[in-house]
């Protein structure tokens, strides 16, 4: 299993009183009760994967630190974020984040949106593209190719069950393949996954997403 950590860009969260403005919920990283095991119990190679996106982010992402409580559920999720986000693809990995924040905020996932909000605000240099996107995909300003990529993934989440040749056409028309079509449909169900996974659990953010980028 190769690991890889993504690399923040260079804008960094602000220090001192402006970053406590900001708060996360009250309460644990997630509502249930797991054996969350200490860090130096879990194998060598994914303690070296901790620190390393501790070092690229300045913190562990709670949901690292709540799929730890099963080491076999840990390297399934980090494999599939891995391919699906970091790999190779010919969607841009900000395209990537753009799903993700516009899945999440489809579903209202609390976590998944502050996360993935971040992200993007980091990688796009733009806070007030991750703040459209977040709260209606529809007036942002982004590029034909985005914006048919934008529609098809906000409806697969809205309505699955929908026949999809609509969607599959307009992507092609505005210049994607049908490999980049299976990549943004594996991106949209990937998000639509964890959302679920994140509101049924409570799962909480860390607070250090909140001030970051802004």
């Amino acid at each position: 299993m190769k690991l890889r950590a993504r690399r923040p860009a260079a804008r960094k969260a602000p220090a001192g009183a402006a970053a406590r403005r900001y708060k996360a919920q009250p309460g644990a990283a997630i509502a249930l009760k797991l054996p969350i095991p200490p860090r130096r119990r879990l194998a060598p190679d994914l303690q070296k994967y901790f620190g390393a996106c501790e070092q690229a982010f300045g913190f562990l992402p709670n949901v690292l630190k709540v799929y730890s409580f099963d080491e076999k559920k840990l390297r399934a999720f980090i494999d599939m974020y891995n391919d699906l986000m970091l790999g190779d693809s010919r969607l841009g990995k900000l395209e990537r984040e753009m799903i993700a924040v516009v899945v999440s905020s489809a579903n209202r996932c609390y976590y998944c949106l502050t996360a993935h909000g971040h992200a993007l605000r980091e990688m796009s240099g733009d806070p007030s593209l991750g703040e459209t996107l977040a709260m209606n995909w529809r007036v942002a300003r982004v590029t034909r190719r985005q914006r048919a990529m934008l529609a098809f993934a906000h409806r697969l989440t809205v309505e699955p069950w929908a026949d999809a040749a609509t969607g599959r056409a307009a992507l092609r028309r505005a210049g994607l393949s049908d490999r980049d079509i299976w990549d943004i449909i594996a991106v949209t169900a990937f998000f639509n996954m964890t959302n679920r996974v994140a509101a049924a659990t409570d799962m909480m953010p860390n607070e250090q997403y909140l001030a970051a980028a802004r």
